[in-house]
């Protein structure tokens, strides 16, 4: 076994050992690709989403050096008619190039070294072949075919490292790019290689609107197709592990859910899952692996009232995105767009493909996000984010005169996007003013119930021994209109069957003397 011909199955056998969440129906999509035009395959998800585990798999399943049936014997892939065809059927080259990027880091010849490396051992593994000096990586593995007659599977894992690491460094990304058109362009290509497999956060980088590598088939976070629920953890296998670890399935779901990666309505970060199932603890997972100041960076551009949206998405909304203008490299960021796009690739925003909205996922990733805020020059943001604990603490406390000042504050801070032209702006404010109250309450804005809706429902989690919270938020009117309308419009019914005890709030917003007037009142059964 090689450290990149046929490195064998050591390490999905550690993988299968420990917890594994059968993901071998990936084995069978690739299969079904391999030696057609859809040979080259490029899947790209954030970290932590079980992008290197199926490259260890796929290395285990086809690699020639080895014997991997008893490893795949009793996993979903051996229902396929596809599954003995390709067993143990390929040389397999890997490559994983953060290795690269840390043994060769500071070197300008960097991808240099990628070719040497590969090659001594390509000369090592077949000795019968021979080098001349013009012979590149590729003339290589022609040789070998035409002695061998074997196509090769080849499989890069962080594919995008340099991309990522070395940010505006053209020479390195140049070179690179050449080294992959030359290994996967053209006839020779499809002479010696049966299938390309690569995998990364960043799709492959643009030129406009052309892919550097065009052959490709991409598979990504804005468009996963049919390998969706290949990467990240489907509800059904969410369950399950909430099942066998006696675990909180409402809290898995809080934190770690919110995902939606084409037709699958949910995906679950799966590094995060796992986590929180073997320790008992819920919280975000993500500080060791992707610290906030990168996303701090991207967001601190504020391109194009990028602020307001992300204010906006932090309070639960909804933004929309053009993904389609992103040229894939991290180095050129032109637009909110490609910003949000960004955002998208590395995990700290959900895409919907249908509706082409971007929003922030779920508990983990609001709280990263609100450190991200809080690290960039938002004050007035961060202090409201901070102040959000105690408006909720004085709503509970049926505090009216303290809930409609701490509204005035916000109002009075926070201009841009708090313009009040109507109650939708109004709506914005109050969902992020009442900020805090997502760790104990699941918050709905405009909850059908009765004969209407209501603006604001915010109903206790599981085992949190609080009131509900229902909303009613009026512009020009008065507190006493919001407060009838709840009952008019049988709001609390709603939320009859979720707690014992249930507040409602009106807020109302005079243009005249720019200021709120609130009114709670608790509902008498």
């Amino acid at each position: 076994m090689g450290t990149y011909i046929n490195k064998g199955n050591n390490a999905f056998c550690e993988i299968v050992q420990g917890e594994y969440v059968d993901k071998t129906g990936l084995i069978a999509e690739i299969n079904a690709m391999l030696n057609t035009e859809l040979r080259y395959t490029c899947v790209t998800r954030s970290r932590r989403f079980g992008k290197s585990m199926a490259a260890d798999m796929l290395c285990a399943y086809y690699d020639k050096s080895c014997d991997s049936r008893d490893l795949f014997d009793a996993l979903a892939i051996a229902n396929d008619a596809s599954y003995g065809k390709y067993l143990n059927k390929y040389p397999v080259i890997y490559l994983d190039i953060t290795t690269f990027v840390t043994k060769y880091g500071h070197d300008d010849t960097l991808v240099n070294h990628i070719k040497e490396d590969l090659t001594d051992e390509l000369l090592q593994t077949y000795p019968d072949i021979t080098k001349s000096p013009k012979d590149d990586v590729m003339d290589i593995l022609i040789k070998i075919y035409d002695k061998t007659h074997e196509k090769f599977i080849m499989i890069i894992d962080e594919w995008d490292a340099i991309c990522r690491e070395y940010i505006g460094d053209t020479q390195k990304m140049d070179d690179y790019v050449k080294l992959l058109r030359r290994l996967f362009k053209g006839n020779d290509s499809k002479k010696v290689f049966a299938g390309a497999y690569l995998t990364g956060i960043l799709p492959v980088k643009r030129y406009k609107t052309q892919s550097a590598l065009n052959n490709f088939e991409e598979y990504s976070m804005v468009d996963p197709a049919m390998l969706a629920p290949y990467f990240g953890f489907t509800p059904d296998e969410v369950t399950e592990l909430a099942h066998k670890y006696n675990a909180d399935r409402e809290q898995l779901a809080k934190w770690y859910d919110g995902y939606r990666l084409g037709e699958e309505e949910h995906i679950y970060n799966p590094y995060s899952v796992m986590k929180a199932v073997r320790r008992r603890n819920y919280k975000s997972y993500w500080t060791a692996t992707c610290a906030y100041e990168s996303v701090a960076d991207y967001i601190s551009m504020n391109y194009d009232g990028l602020k307001d949206d992300i204010i906006s998405m932090i309070a639960g909304g909804r933004v929309h995105v053009d993904t389609t203008g992103f040229e894939n490299d991290p180095a050129i960021i032109k637009t909110k767009d490609d910003v949000l796009t960004i955002l998208i690739h590395l995990g700290y925003l959900a895409y919907d493909q249908n509706q082409e909205e971007c929003y922030i996922p779920n508990m983990e990733v609001w709280r990263e996000m609100e450190n991200a805020v809080r690290i960039c020059d938002w004050d007035i943001v961060s202090k409201a984010l901070l102040n959000s604990r105690k408006l909720l603490d004085d709503t509970i406390a049926m505090d009216a005169d303290a809930v409609a000042r701490a509204i005035d504050n916000v109002h009075s801070e926070e201009t841009s996007i708090l313009s009040y032209n109507d109650e939708n702006s109004l709506s914005c404010v109050i969902s992020i003013a009442y900020y805090f109250a997502r760790n104990n309450y699941i918050i709905h804005r405009e909850l059908a119930s009765g004969k209407g809706f209501a603006d604001l429902v915010m109903i206790p989690r599981k085992n949190i021994d609080k009131p509900a919270i229902v909303i009613e938020l009026k512009y020009n009117h008065t507190i006493d209109t919001a407060i009838d309308q709840i009952h008019q419009k049988n709001y609390p019914q709603k939320v009859a069957d979720y707690t014992g005890e249930i507040l409602l709030v009106g807020i109302n917003y005079d243009k005249e003397t720019k200021l709120h007037s609130c009114k709670i009142e608790k509902l008498e059964k």
